[in-house]
């Protein structure tokens, strides 16, 4: 793919593109502007990929759309077909497709780097090329590996316990020592033609080693990070690979999605208050197991609420605070919640959502379930925001969460999720916990005390079917 000469208008379009992703990350970064984000996203990348497509020499532009219709095919079905409650997996792997392009692509330039434009007078591949090259298709290995372990442990494909190997941080660490001592090697090679110097596809074999060895440690309960981490590394690989393809636009793409990644790493990180080169290295969840996992599970007394014990109390109300989670989206149950609070505010009862940063597994995924169902986007509140005011709540509904409230997170040092910030919903006057059964112990493996406690009724049932049974109860 070698580009024709510099044309000021080719700069332009790749710069509009670039604004458009901007104000594409801009929107995305509120529930009342991401769809406004998403348009601004595809506006861009159709800019960025008819530029591409004009101003390069294509072998065939008629395989290019055949292509291109191919994959766009399959992935408008998938996002037809996919549940919300598979939107993490489906997102990491689609990070797996990104770090495999991304090698391909490295292996593409190194077999025929003529094609590329990266061939010295001295028959060997440009120096400069070769970092590139080299840490392009090492970054896009790691992503592709590490998504793929990371969409099998939330797929339910693999335990999403951690699992440890001996000396893994030591493995680790001298994995990436060879890694980058390889990459300095080639990129000093005295022969480095086509295909030729073996140092590249060693770097390409211990990245895919690496990637599988980082994430494998890493507990459920960080899952989140991890899926936001990847989506750091899928946005570098993609800009290194645009430095081999001389492609500004897709350079300027990579550096926004590996730039906006990393800062949704840290702000995950900071939610949980986790380390982010602990949670990479698996430093989480790796050494309690969960307090779940093992043994007899105690035996401890709680109580059994109804459907007409909540309507009843929540309609006597005057403050509820409702706090969704994973279990809400497996029963789709957002709108029936819509439903109810439609219910409670006609008997003048003030209703707030609260989400949490991690819950349903995937940044964002309840604040897209509840705009989907229509919620006010004023109702619903972040977690340092609306705290503290479970004080003054009389009734804390919980539906379908369980470790974004669990007082373990601050009372028990053994436990996986041990210094996370949950909601305090103990402080509230009344609790109405929905879950399927006592047997489920959230994503994490751990007992609820939240469960057992003086104030906590449980409802036992489906979400959705145990909400509509409480509108029926309100409306009668």
């Amino acid at each position: 793919m070698e580009a024709h000469a510099v044309n000021p208008w080719v700069a332009v379009a790749y710069l509009v593109a670039g604004v458009c992703f901007i104000l594409a990350l801009r929107g995305l970064s509120s529930p009342a502007t991401s769809r406004a984000g998403n348009r601004y996203g595809m506006f861009g990348m159709a800019i960025a990929v008819a530029t591409t497509l004009v101003t390069h020499e294509i072998a065939s532009l008629p395989e290019i759309g055949a292509a291109i219709v191919l994959g766009g095919g399959i992935g408008f079905v998938i996002a037809r077909r996919i549940q919300m409650t598979a939107m993490p997996q489906l997102v990491a792997a689609f990070h797996s497709l990104v770090g495999l392009a991304a090698v391909l692509v490295a292996v593409a330039a190194f077999l025929n780097p003529d094609a590329f434009g990266i061939l010295g007078d001295d028959g060997n591949i440009l120096t400069v090329s070769r970092v590139e090259m080299a840490l392009g298709a090492a970054i896009g290995a790691i992503t592709f590996s590490g998504s793929v372990i990371a969409f099998a442990k939330l797929n339910g494909n693999m335990s999403g316990a951690p699992i440890l190997l001996p000396a893994r941080h030591l493995i680790n660490l001298g994995t990436l020592v060879v890694i980058l001592a390889l990459t300095a090697m080639f990129t000093v090679a005295a022969s480095a033609g086509p295909g030729e110097n073996p140092l590249f596809w060693a770097v390409v074999a211990l990245s895919f080693a690496i990637g599988f060895l980082l994430i494998i440690p890493i507990g459920g309960a960080d899952m989140p990070v991890v899926v936001s981490m990847l989506n750091s590394y899928s946005g570098w690989a993609a800009a290194a690979m645009g430095f081999t393809l001389h492609n500004t636009a897709m350079i300027i793409t990579g550096a926004l999605v590996g730039s906006s990644g990393a800062i949704l790493s840290y702000i995950m990180c900071k939610a949980m208050n986790r380390s982010f080169i602990s949670v990479i290295a698996g430093g989480f969840g790796a050494d309690a197991g969960g307090a779940g996992e093992g043994g007899a599970k105690e035996q401890r007394p709680w109580k059994r609420g109804s459907a007409e014990d909540a309507a009843f109390l929540m309609k006597e109300a005057e403050n509820v605070i409702i706090i969704p989670g994973y279990g809400m989206a497996v029963a789709q149950a957002q709108h029936a919640l819509r439903e109810m609070t439609d219910l409670l505010k006609e008997h003048g009862v003030n209703v707030k959502f609260a989400i949490h940063p991690v819950a349903g597994r995937m940044p964002g995924h309840m604040n897209v379930l509840l705009a989907e169902a229509s919620v006010p986007y004023d109702e619903v509140f972040e977690l340092e925001d609306i705290n503290s005011e479970f004080a003054q709540a009389d009734v804390a509904f919980i539906i379908g969460a369980n470790d974004v409230v669990n007082p373990a997170a601050k009372t028990d040092k053994s436990s996986p999720i041990y210094g996370m910030p949950v909601f305090d919903v103990d402080k509230a006057k009344t609790i109405f916990f929905i879950k399927r059964s006592m047997g489920g112990q959230g994503y994490a493996g751990v007992d609820n005390d939240v469960f057992y406690m003086d104030q906590t009724m449980m409802l036992l049932a489906d979400a959705k079917k145990m909400v509509e049974e409480i509108n029926k109860s309100l409306t009668d």
